[in-house]
């Protein structure tokens, strides 16, 4: 949440840290928060605005609180995470139990029940013959140890040429080194560069964007946004191009998914040039659209799948590869192993946390509560197109992107400055204020993001369109 310049100093509760000092002041002083803009907590009297650190305290279901008592809607599900809400209770007990038993032991040449039962299990729900599970603790590694494979599975059977990565235009894929250069997100990487060479990007699938002649008609968009990746792949020297690192439903710029016939023409591609198809479902894995991997829901037929956040609903910190057996058959013999990982990855408590998460899917039918529901959250934000600042609805299963635009009848967006008003200065405030936590993010062109607990229904969808229609009312005096 980015807080607006012009608000009133409110001071914090008077929660103190076992040292004496409140929790916004150590915060303020100690906490280095990610992607956050520090300057509007440092005192006024030496250039900040003096806001006071917004801390989240506890959760229930789909609600959050602040420090002050204060209640919020969960439409983001913390980051696309907490798939069966926030409070379960089996979830730490799970997490108690196994750390009782074996807190830590590592997966370099030895194994643990935990992980070799979550292997198992995602296996069982992943598609086609992906059947090789290498844990990470989260996404960013999972995505690193992708392409990593590529490059040397490729090396090892006889193509060592092929190692660089095609990936889409605004699309996030996280922020190590390598993960980064995949992301096609360049205020992301200005500050780190030079980063891993041989990464390129190609257009998204964002159909509101599309151009005007392929706006209205979704196969013609779709087939033209895949040939893209072949044009690529040809200029680059299908003997030097490796993967294809795509989302399902791309995240940044505001939830696109696939347009009819996308993937099936992608996979066509990759098998034409001999190139992996890395579903990187980090996001839109374990229900988010529906299925526990949006490449079932989809028809994607990936070469590798990429996921974290939903596998423990945020319980405990977890990621993984999944890898098609082809992938693993020149690992099976020799000496030859895979020269990567990492220490808590496939962590005892984490994998035990995600076995019991997935308890909770198959008892709860979450995965069909998301098919069921989808249309109706689609229908209920749909009734936002007839605000003047509402340009497109667009996403898929429980996750959504709303699209603000400067005109309508035009699709002209705002500008940095107006962007930067409308976002920074009001919205992300006043939507925390109406008591809604979600996203409004322009790493694209201005958009509010949802991504709700998977257990809401109607009455929750009815709650969250009206609490964003009277802030988007509002925001139109903020332009």
């Amino acid at each position: 949440m980015t807080l607006n310049p012009n608000d009133v100093w409110e001071p914090s509760s008077d929660h103190r840290t076992p040292a004496g000092t409140l929790l916004s002041d150590a915060a303020r002083d100690h906490l280095w928060m990610h992607f956050t803009r520090h300057s509007v907590f440092e005192d006024p009297g030496s250039g900040g605005l003096g806001h006071s650190v917004p801390i989240i305290t506890k959760g229930q279901g789909w609600t959050i609180w602040d420090d002050r008592g204060n209640e919020y809607i969960d439409g983001l599900s913390g980051l696309f995470v907490v798939q069966v809400g926030h409070g379960r209770e089996e979830l730490a007990e799970a997490a108690a139990k196994q750390a009782r038993e074996l807190a830590f032991f590592p997966l370099w040449s030895y194994a643990h029940p935990s992980a070799i039962e979550l292997a198992e299990r995602l296996a069982g729900y992943a598609p086609g013959d992906l059947n090789r599970v290498f844990f990470t603790t989260g996404g960013g590694e999972a995505v690193e140890s992708a392409w990593k494979l590529a490059k040397q599975y490729f090396k090892l059977t006889g193509r060592p040429t092929k190692h660089k990565v095609i990936s889409r235009a605004v699309a996030y894929h996280g922020t190590p080194q390598g993960a980064l250069s995949i992301t096609g997100i360049p205020a992301a990487k200005e500050m780190f560069e030079p980063l891993v060479p041989g990464s390129f990007r190609v257009p998204n699938t964002n159909q509101y964007r599309a151009p005007e002649h392929l706006r209205d008609d979704e196969k013609a968009f779709g087939r033209w946004a895949a040939d893209r990746i072949a044009e690529a792949i040809e200029f680059e020297g299908p003997d030097t191009v490796a993967a294809v690192f795509l989302e399902p439903v791309q995240n940044s710029g505001g939830c696109f998914p696939p347009p009819a016939g996308y993937f099936e023409r992608v996979r066509e591609i990759c098998d034409e040039y001999d190139v992996l198809l890395v579903a990187d479902e980090v996001i839109t894995s374990f229900g988010r659209i529906g299925s526990m991997f949006a490449s079932v829901d989809f028809d994607i037929r990936p070469d590798i799948i990429t996921c974290a956040k939903g596998m423990t609903s945020g319980y405990s910190p977890i990621g993984a590869m999944i890898a098609s057996d082809r992938l693993f058959e020149p690992f099976r013999k020799g000496t030859t192993y895979f020269p990567h990982g990492y220490t808590f990855g496939g962590h005892p408590v984490s994998a035990a946390v995600a076995l019991a998460n997935l308890d909770i899917f198959e008892r709860e039918g979450l995965n069909d509560r998301v098919k069921h529901n989808a249309p109706a959250f689609k229908a209920t934000l749909d009734r936002l197109l007839d605000l003047p600042l509402v340009g497109d609805v667009r996403g898929a299963g429980y996750f959504y992107g709303i699209e603000l635009v400067k005109d309508k009848t035009t699709r002209e967006t705002f500008n940095d400055e107006e962007s930067e008003r409308l976002l920074r200065g009001f919205l992300s405030k006043a939507l925390f204020d109406a008591g809604l936590y979600c996203r409004a993010d322009d790493r694209g062109d201005p958009v509010v993001q949802l991504a709700p607990p998977l257990i809401m229904g109607q009455e929750q969808f009815d709650d969250i369109e009206s609490r964003l229609r009277s802030v988007l009312t509002e925001a139109e005096n903020h332009l």
